[in-house]
């Protein structure tokens, strides 16, 4: 018998099943029906997971409820694929007449355990006004295990853990708080994962498939995710896929077209998705979809790495040199030599360029270093004298809780004047609490300073953090300075894996290895591994879904590169190669993806293409004053480029190290 208890069932059931899942399609009292997904557990026994609410759903003006897609008869095309040709069912509706929609749902899965596919295609009979069409609809945990959950992913907008809600106002305020039905545009990878208890379940779709017509062109299917089913008030969690979309004739956020849509008879509307499990977390659903599906070519970049290192060079000699300060802009200059300048060089053909920077390198090392100031609030890895790595030691084991953590001073080392603004409302952070950046930092910092010094004491401390931190399983903390200290960030995530490869070289320690593999593939949820047909953004980032002091940016509406491209270039400097230490995901084209990716956001006053996409000011950006330095944020949705101009040091960095390792694929 059926288990799921908000279906009145009609006697009859049909079974697909491989090594991974088994769907029963059940019948209702008024036709085909819904479907009950178990998935292999690690006892090897089914359990009952998730509900395939309907074959699909419309809600149409001139109705007075939505109303299921309904079949009267099924095709079974061997063990593993059921067609259903399905019809509105009006039998619960006080309209009667011919069914307004007809087409077919398509189940099929793979024989060797991979996922199940849902295909839905209608087409109207005649003109309809069209308020929703509801494709694959999971309901996941309902009548088993309901709200109880794991973890959760939307890759782009959510990262869930414990019993937190998605949609909540634990990382931001109202109106940014909602993101149930979120621009596509936001969604970084086209899928949704949830796990419970060792199983992770994910809804993934293709973001470019669209409905066209010669009045109608929606493009992007609309992901809904609510964990818990706020959307219906329910002890499970939601996810699902439907037309319109906040790409086209949708608002954000909502469920359904105001206006409705006119579609006009023939126009066929598809909605397509998948199904697949694993064992494991959510996280591990985000990294098989990655594994099945490849990571994308970065394609053609917009300067070959080449040219875009002798452009950079050339703004070093150029517009980002304030004679008598160093480099800079606005008056604001730095004598501190770039340390990829001399690399630079080394790749430029060009006398009067090498001339000019040897010139101005010369000048630069003449002048006072200066004593800088160590902030142990923001530890980068780097590695120090005697004196420095000392000092660094002795003030963090210092600070050192009893259990190895770190924790979070607010009227300390992490004070800053966002924190206290952000206060005036609530804080973003308690005195005491800790999260995997600070510790990652600290653990890394002590590894590096007791290798100098050859202490076993710091190298204890660094064991400690690292043990402590094993309670982690979502990234936190990496921009405590300006948002919420427990909320997910890609740069604790990249932090997170440095620390624990430096563990597992200095201990050997094969606990760390597998925690820098998890880590590192934590920097997935926040990167764009799709892009529209119309808007280039494949492998831009988004660095952390919360906002700014509560009521600043919105980080899920924004994406942010500089945070990816140090988290690698830091990784180079400690001798860690990504594609060696975890080999199952391609991480060279990952690189190459990320700094390709932020060619698109340099500064470039002669392209006129560029310059309609930016929100700077012709008169910051017109004479070329600001050329080659990169935008801090793009707004996904607009296409445009803004916030702060950042020096290119981590563009050429980067474009070092993919040009080093030979994965300049057709540059020069």
């Amino acid at each position: 018998m059926p288990e799921y208890r908000d279906a009145a069932y009609g006697g009859e059931t049909v079974t697909l099943q491989n090594q991974s899942m088994r769907l029963d399609l059940h019948r209702r009292l008024t036709g085909w029906g819904w479907g009950e997904l178990s998935l292999r557990d690690g006892d090897g026994n089914h359990r009952f997971f998730a509900v395939i609410e309907h074959m699909g759903e419309a809600l149409l003006s001139g109705y007075d409820h939505p109303l299921r897609l309904e079949s009267e008869e099924y095709q079974l095309n061997g063990p593993k694929e059921i067609r259903f040709p399905v019809k509105l069912n009006l039998e619960s509706s006080r309209q009667k007449g011919e069914p307004p929609l007809v087409g077919e749902t398509v189940l099929s899965l793979k024989g060797d355990g991979g996922p199940l596919t849902f295909r839905l295609s209608v087409a109207p009979e005649g003109g309809i006004h069209l308020r929703y069409l509801r494709g694959p609809w999971l309901r996941v945990g309902a009548d088993s295990f309901g709200a109880d959950r794991f973890d959760a992913i939307f890759p782009g907008v959510e990262w869930l853990v414990g019993d937190e809600w998605s949609s909540g106002t634990d990382w931001f305020e109202h109106p940014e708080a909602l993101r149930v039905a979120p621009h596509p545009h936001k969604v970084a990878i086209p899928v949704m994962a949830m796990s419970y208890d060792g199983t992770g379940i994910g809804l993934s779709w293709n973001p470019h498939q669209s409905c066209r017509s010669f009045t109608l062109r929606l493009r992007s299917p609309q992901p809904v995710f609510a964990s818990p089913n706020f959307v219906d008030r329910r002890n499970h969690h939601l996810m699902g896929l439907m037309w319109p979309s906040a790409r086209w004739g949708l608002g954000e956020n909502a469920l359904e077209g105001e206006p409705p849509l006119k579609v006009h008879g023939g126009t066929r509307l598809e909605l397509d998705g998948e199904i697949s499990t694993v064992a494991g977390t959510s996280l591990d659903v985000v990294t098989d979809f990655v594994r099945r599906r490849g990571l994308p070519d970065p394609g053609k970049p917009r300067y070959e790495f080449g040219e875009a290192l002798r452009r950079i060079a050339r703004a070093y000699n150029d517009n980002l040199w304030i004679e008598g300060k160093g480099w800079g802009i606005r008056g604001q200059g730095s004598p501190h030599v770039p340390d990829f300048l001399r690399a630079c060089l080394e790749l430029v053909d060009d006398a009067e360029l090498t001339r000019g920077l040897n010139s101005k390198i010369r000048w630069a090392g003449k002048q006072p270093a200066g004593e800088q100031e160590l902030d142990l609030g923001h530890l980068s890895f780097s590695k120090y004298g005697p004196e420095k790595s000392r000092e660094i030691s002795e003030r963090l084991l210092g600070m050192q809780r009893g259990d190895g953590a770190f924790p979070f001073d607010p009227e300390g080392i992490h004070r800053t004047s966002l924190l206290d603004r952000a206060a005036l409302w609530r804080p973003l952070g308690h005195a005491g609490e800790t999260a995997i950046d600070l510790c990652a930092r600290a653990a890394g910092a002590l590894i590096i300073a007791g290798q100098v010094l050859g202490d076993e004491r710091s190298l204890e401390g660094a064991r400690r953090a690292l043990d402590f931190s094993t309670v982690f399983t979502r990234p936190d903390g990496g921009d405590w300075w300006e948002t919420p200290l427990r909320s997910p960030n890609l740069l604790a995530a990249g932090n997170a894996a440095i620390a624990y490869y430096l563990g597992y070289r200095q201990f050997a320690d094969e606990r760390y290895l597998n925690r820098a593999r998890y880590w590192i593939r934590s920097l997935l949820p926040f990167t764009h591994l799709w892009e529209p047909l119309d808007l280039p953004m494949l492998y831009n980032t988004k660095p952390c879904f919360n906002s700014t002091s509560w009521f600043l940016s919105d980080w899920t509406a924004k994406h942010v590169q500089w945070e990816v491209l140090t988290v690698f270039s830091r990784s180079d400097s400690l001798g860690i190669v990504w594609e060696e230490v975890d080999p199952e995901i391609d991480w060279a084209t990952y690189q190459r993806g990320i700094t390709t990716a932020v060619l698109r956001w340099m500064i470039d006053h002669n392209d006129a293409r560029w310059m309609s996409r930016s929100e700077f000011s012709r008169e910051d950006t017109g004479s070329g004053a600001w050329d080659t330095m990169f935008c801090d944020t793009f707004d996904p949705v607009e296409g445009t480029y803004g916030g702060a101009p950042i020096m290119p040091r981590e563009v050429a960095r980067n474009i070092l190290i993919t040009v080093r390792r030979g994965s300049n694929r057709g540059g020069d």
